[in-house]
């Protein structure tokens, strides 16, 4: 347990370190880490970030978030913020076409002079994004959202860090309306392993498609997972897999990148049955012609019974009548279709499966071969 005297001893280097960031803030630098468009392989942006030294040039031993902290608890948050602010206004030009730059700002220390009069004072913050950190409950929310709208106006645009992390991580996204939303580390670590992680994910998601906002997985470090995040078709994404933070500004690795399009085509391909569904014969009155494959519907379209047709040199030839054991959307994901078809009984586990329209009718078939190609390709990538 801490003593009063060595709290005390602790205070007054912290006091120190502050001070001589404060007296030189060259031994505060910034280093920009990708943040990468997942369905294009390409970087949309750059996330800043603080990186600290001591006075004879080593790096600090403390890590970011303790410096932030201990500023904060002396009453010099909003100060040491806004030397990072102030450094980031500055290479904003310099950002490549096309892409944005995230600063990080605590939401109980935004409006306090030091941040808000050096936002305010710069006419076009285009493609600024202020990305609040949850750290420290903010009492009163009226005159943080009254500046929020101030600098929406002047065109920066606004983040919310580690979504899904709480209730009142929740209650943030209402009530600040981010155009992006960060998702909680926890939840991107090992979530291609997690249902569970995987359904919030999809969850907020949704509710993010509605207030018209981007989800953005940061922390990933695996194939894995960014195969997860591609699959629920998560827009960007960041992580020491796709570019750990450096210089401005960092392109993502030749290798990185291939890769990253190749599993991205293949999510898009395997995502849902329709791109694996084929033409089929649609008829009522079972006449199909001999080595083709036909569905048997009623009057509505709707499938009555496969018409498999006999193996080569059969006899007699023609068709077999099978019934229609499986039936799909177009829409319906792979994964979950060939969880479906393992499930048919034996007899039937290896017919074709039947793909209708939202009313019913019968589109075409997805041989079973076929869907576990394409999961086997996506498992390669």
């Amino acid at each position: 347990m801490s003593t009063p005297e060595r709290t005390g001893v602790v205070a007054a280097e912290w006091e120190a370190r502050l001070g001589a960031v404060f007296a030189d803030p060259s031994l505060l630098r910034l280093v920009f880490q990708p943040i990468v468009d997942l369905q294009r392989g390409t970087v949309a942006g750059y996330e800043t970030l603080a990186r600290f030294s001591t006075p004879d040039g080593r790096p600090s031993e403390a890590t970011p978030d303790r410096w932030f902290a201990a500023a904060d608890a002396v009453g010099r948050g909003a100060a040491l913020e806004a030397i990072v602010v102030r450094q980031a206004l500055v290479v904003l030009p310099t950002l490549p076409a096309d892409c944005f730059l995230t600063v990080n700002v605590s939401p109980h220390l935004l409006t306090e002079p030091e941040l808000a009069d050096l936002l305010l004072a710069v006419d076009d913050l285009a493609p600024l994004v202020l990305e609040l950190t949850e750290h420290q409950a903010v009492s009163n929310l009226r005159p943080l959202v009254d500046l929020r709208d101030r600098l929406r106006a002047r065109g920066a645009l606004l983040a919310l860090d580690d979504a899904g992390s709480g209730y009142s991580g929740l209650q943030q996204i209402t009530q600040f309306r981010p155009q992006l939303i960060k998702l909680d580390r926890a939840l991107v670590a090992d979530a291609d392993g997690d249902e569970v992680k995987l359904a919030l994910v999809e969850m907020l998601g949704e509710f993010g498609g509605r207030i018209d906002a981007w989800l953005l997985a940061e922390g990933i470090e695996t194939w894995g997972e960014l195969q997860a995040f591609l699959r629920l078709q998560v827009p960007l994404g960041q992580g020491w897999l796709l570019g750990r933070p450096g210089p401005p500004w960092v392109q993502l690795d030749p290798a990185v990148r291939d890769r990253l399009r190749r599993q991205a085509a293949q999510a898009r391909l395997t995502e849902h049955v329709a791109g694996l569904a084929e033409p089929v014969l649609v008829v009522q009155d079972g006449a199909v012609p001999a080595g083709a494959m036909g569905v048997e519907v009623d009057e509505y379209g709707h499938p009555r019974c496969l018409l498999i047709p006999h193996r080569r040199g059969a006899d007699p030839p023609g068709h077999r009548r099978a019934p229609v054991t499986l039936r799909v959307p177009a829409s319906a994901g792979v994964s979950e279709v060939a969880q479906r078809v393992a499930a048919r009984p034996e007899e039937t586990r290896f017919d074709p499966v039947v793909c209708v329209d939202a009313r019913g009718a019968a589109l075409g078939i997805v041989r079973v071969e076929r869907l576990l190609l394409q999961l086997a390709a996506a498992h390669a990538g």
